[in-house]
């Protein structure tokens, strides 16, 4: 960081902590936010709830004699909440008002998991409510997509979001879903942040394996991201700055019926350019067109900007009819001058990169009686990717074009047999369609290819809970099938979890599941090199329809603070094409199909003392490609990092927050020339594929974040964040080409120390 620098953040750790604490007076009716936390104490226990709903809300201490099942009841005969014990030790506030509910809920098997607000529930999934969420090192504005990296078996291994890794997997094999519409873009400047938005996005559901029969796509995992289904009865609002965009947020009631949340981001970068923003520019345009050209070509006027907005419109049209709609649109766009003096004339000629989704859903939900629910699903996503390349030195332009436009229809019900057993039944339909455009005009070239699939899907699912809530299992069949391949495929899941000796619990997951769609890199300056991958569907030859099959089993404990978990497991997928791992050696350019096998173990071991949390996770991974076709018919897959430890710790106070961690893993696979022997008739003589690494990652975060009251209704988020904060350049990725007879490495780098800073104001 720049000595200039200095001063500013200096000036802001003092903004921080020079707002002073006010007591507040004693009554005979408390805040009920201040007898939540005498009661956590006195019973060793954790409430979960929003804090926004509790505003204004008073009542009497309850009496020190209560048990905590007289506790709860008494909270609930005086407050507008309900009280659910989950497990001894957490406690769910839920409005009373919130009556309406499609799907049973599934309940928390491990509180507190990493931090509060990230639990694990009996369905065997991750869940991270924002509402009770409290910090993560170098986060402060809850960004969704770095959120899920906390888990172990979850990481990018080039620091994106564009880029996330579950279990050794591509990004392309997630199954992104925004209130249930499947997303083919995740980031905001080109990966490094999410697009979706945290003030309105409340609650991510991380599944890993053992994915409910409803769902398809994703054979490594699925991202659930959902808005609140909570209808508001007046209003809220925030607005706020950071060093990378301006965002607002309003929950505005229509009716006691019916309510509306907008919210909206911009980057600021046409207004400020803040050290962040700096930062992030130098990464993504790093060992790309936009950062240099060829010779006798300047670039100059690069300008990126970004926005996105977003709304869900609630409407309960009855006690057993309940009517969403959603809307998403975001865009990308980096634009640059190329410059060149020929002849002395000087020509300039402007190149550009968009990215832009735009997506809709409505779902309607149906409360027939106590036993039967069902409710239907339709959405439209649509994503373009388009790239305008100027060559000046040829009198050239090149345009790109990489669109997806999908359309799903989905029906499902659900029967209560008894407080036991539940069945889940349902059928869906998906089309999608993909376009690829490249078009030159000079010499004159275009190819336009789409490809459109219908995929029907049929699922049952039956789920059963004990008497005594020690045991749950899910067990569910999803049967495909693809009309334009005539394919059938059948796909069991499997989710067991049952408690045992009060502390412990054990669980088997398992799961077979099927996508339809790839990102593949043709070359890598496509799309100027900054995102090269385009999305791809699967045609049943060369890019085959990609299947997986994972089982897995753990153990956990959960006492006095203490959590315990490890997980094993196995994954097996078939159907990847070299074109879509990103090669950079020598099978770049070599097109084939194949598979991958990992298989790993994933522990995290976790204590909390009052208000302080720290964890350590730690995940061991092998990863193995298999191409029947290549020299090398088994080798290292491209994600195969074997040793990960994440360590991190928290400490929380009224109005405070701080958080700090390091995250470590081994240095990711890379091939290295021949020694002695690197070039051959022009061409690099390789090693071994993947049979070195590069340099070990290490990384240091810090975040604080201080909340405060600036009047009677309105409050303040103040906090600041520092990423990679002992400036270590880490080692990334790395590719060798051949410049005028000799070898040429090109090493690219994590991002440096990267600031951040956050003010937010909600009235």
């Amino acid at each position: 960081m720049a000595i200039k620098n200095k001063p500013y953040f200096i000036y802001l750790i003092f903004l921080l902590f020079s707002f002073g604490l006010h007591a507040q007076k004693t009554a005979d009716r408390l805040p009920l936010t201040d007898v939540f936390l005498s009661l956590q104490k006195r019973y060793h226990i954790q409430f979960n709830y929003a804090e926004d709903q509790l505003e204004g809300i008073t009542v009497v201490t309850p009496s020190e004699n209560f048990t905590l099942e007289e506790l709860l009841r008494y909270l609930e005969s005086n407050t507008p909440f309900l009280f659910e014990n989950l497990d001894g030790t957490f406690i769910l506030v839920r409005s009373k008002k919130d009556i309406f509910e499609l799907q049973q809920l599934s309940e928390v098997v491990l509180s507190e998991y990493i931090i509060k607000g990230i639990n694990k529930l009996n369905n065997g999934s991750y869940d991270i409510d924002f509402k009770a969420f409290d910090i993560l090192p170098g986060v402060i504005d809850t960004d969704v997509l770095q959120a899920v990296q906390a888990f172990p078996g979850i990481q990018s291994n080039n620091e994106t979001v564009s880029n996330i890794n579950i279990r050794a997997g591509s990004h392309d094999q997630n199954l992104i879903l925004w209130d249930g519409i499947k997303m083919y873009q995740s980031g905001h400047f080109f990966g490094l942040i999410s697009m979706f938005n945290p003030q309105i996005t409340q609650e991510v559901n991380v599944l890993k394996n053992g994915t409910k029969v409803s769902l398809t796509d994703g054979v490594s995992g699925t991202i659930s991201m959902e808005t609140s289904s909570e209808i508001n009865n007046t209003f809220k609002g925030s607005l706020g700055v950071n060093f990378i965009d301006a965002n607002g947020f309003a929950d505005i009631p229509i009716s006691e019926k019916s309510s509306l949340q907008v919210a909206a981001r911009k980057s600021i970068s046409d207004v400020a350019e803040t050290p962040t923003y700096t930062n992030f520019f130098k990464r993504i345009s790093q060992n790309t067109e936009v950062e240099r050209n060829t010779t006798n070509i300047v670039n100059s006027d690069q300008e990126f900007d970004f926005y996105d907005t977003a709304l869900r419109w609630i409407y309960n049209i009855s006690d057993r009819d309940q009517l969403q709609v959603n809307f998403l649109n975001t865009y990308n766009e980096l634009r640059f001058n190329e410059n060149s003096i020929n002849n002395q004339f000087e020509t300039s000629r402007q190149s550009n990169l968009s990215q832009h989704s735009i997506a809709g859903a409505i779902q309607y939900n149906r409360i027939w009686n106590d036993k039967w629910q069902s409710a239907i699903e339709i959405y439209e996503t649509d994503y373009k990717l388009e790239a305008n390349n100027a060559n000046i030195l040829e009198q050239q332009r090149f345009q790109q074009e990489n669109i997806v436009s999908e359309t799903s229809v989905k029906l499902h019900t659900s029967y209560k047999v008894n407080e036991n057993i539940q069945l889940l039944n349902g059928y869906h339909i998906v089309e999608t369609k993909i376009t690829n455009l490249d078009d030159v005009d000079n010499p004159r070239f275009r190819s336009l290819v789409s490809e459109v699939l219908t995929t029907h899907g049929l699922f049952s699912q039956f789920n059963y809970k004990s008497f005594n809530n020690k045991t749950t299992l899910n067990f569910g069949v999803r049967y495909n099938y693809m009309n334009k391949f005539k394919k059938h495929i059948v796909e069991p899941r499997l989710t067991f979890i049952h408690k045992f000796l009060n502390d412990f619990s054990f669980e088997v997951l398992g799961e077979f599941k099927h996508q339809n769609t790839s990102q593949v890199i043709n070359f890598q300056n496509d799309f100027l090199g900054i995102e090269k991958r385009r999305w791809q569907l699967s045609n049943d030859l060369d890019i085959p329809v990609i299947k997986s099959k994972q089982v897995s089993f753990g153990v956990s404990y959960n006492k006095k603070g203490w959590l315990a978990s490890v997980d094993s497991y196995y994954k097996y997928v078939n159907g990847i094409t070299t074109q879509s791992q990103g090669f950079q050696n020598q099978y770049e350019f070599v097109k084939t199909r194949g598979h991958y096998d990992v298989y790993g173990l994933d522990v995290i071991l976790r204590k909390q003392i009052q208000n302080f949390n720290t964890w350590l996770s730690y995940s061991y991974m092998k990863s193995t490609y298999n191409f029947s076709s290549l020299p090398e018919k088994t080798f290292p897959s491209n994600f195969d990092i074997n040793h990960t430890i994440t360590y991190g710790m928290a400490y929380t106070m009224e109005h405070l927050k701080l958080s700090a961690g390091f995250n470590w893993h081994s240095g990711r696979p890379t091939t290295l020339p021949e020694v002695l022997n690197e070039i051959d008739d022009n061409t690099i003589n390789f090693e071994r594929s993947n049979s070195s690494q590069l340099a070990d990652y290490f990384r240091v975060d810090l975040s604080v974040l201080y909340d405060f009251k600036i009047g009677k209704q309105t409050k303040a988020d103040l906090g600041i964040s520092i990423w990679n904060i002992l400036n270590r350049r880490n080692e990334i990725n790395n590719f060798y080409r051949v410049n005028n007879g000799s070898i040429h490495e090109t090493l690219q780098r994590s991002l440096g120390i990267t600031p951040n800073a956050i003010l937010r104001i909600h009235f």
